[in-house]
């Protein structure tokens, strides 16, 4: 396995350490006036999820993890997993729900995302950093209620609940932002 030093660390990286594969959320390469410089890092266990400060001293190597990514097409959900296809070769892939992470309240029939395997085995799902989605259920806009400003909570054909702005109906395209959940602008 190859590795590199924790000065080269760049955001989405993935190390592995003691066994564990873990991506780099964040890095800052700090040099105190007196002592050693070192790298303070967060970095977020691929498995778990869950997210860690790590501290490493500057210019030690750390083992890189080679990752492959493989855009693919979400088909539809059996039940226990969701089936993705390669649009190249035809190949599909059953995922389980706990490697999907949030992405699966954003996950709509026939959308592409880019699926990571290490090892043959499936450590994440990535979607774009927006989408486009129906709202399913939503509480009507009272007449004169059309100004900026005011939020309703509205529940998209995924089920995730989000606030929108006073005037979007039932039916409306709007535009999620998938890091924060956050309504962007309707389509």
């Amino acid at each position: 396995m190859p590795q590199i030093s924790v000065n080269d660390l760049k955001n989405g990286i993935t190390l592995e350490l003691d066994n564990t594969l873990f991506q780099v959320i964040e890095f800052q390469h700090v040099k105190p006036g007196k002592g050693g410089a070192f790298v303070r890092s967060k970095i977020r266990n691929v498995r778990t999820g869950a997210v860690i400060d790590k501290t490493f001293n500057a210019g030690i190597k750390v083992e890189q993890a080679i990752v492959d990514r493989q855009d693919m097409q979400y088909l539809y959900n059996d039940g226990t997993d969701y089936i993705f296809m390669n649009t190249s070769t035809y190949d599909q892939v059953a995922v389980p729900p706990v490697a999907l992470g949030t992405v699966v309240d954003y996950l709509s029939e026939q959308m592409m995302a880019q699926i990571a395997f290490y090892n043959g085995e499936i450590i994440g799902v990535e979607i774009a950093a927006s989408v486009e989605l129906e709202i399913g259920m939503t509480e009507p806009g009272l007449q004169g209620d059309r100004s900026s400003g005011g939020t309703k909570p509205a529940t998209l054909v995924t089920g995730k609940e989000i606030k929108v702005p006073l005037f979007i109906e039932i039916g409306d395209k709007v535009r999620v932002d998938t890091r924060t959940g956050e309504y962007m602008t309707r389509v």
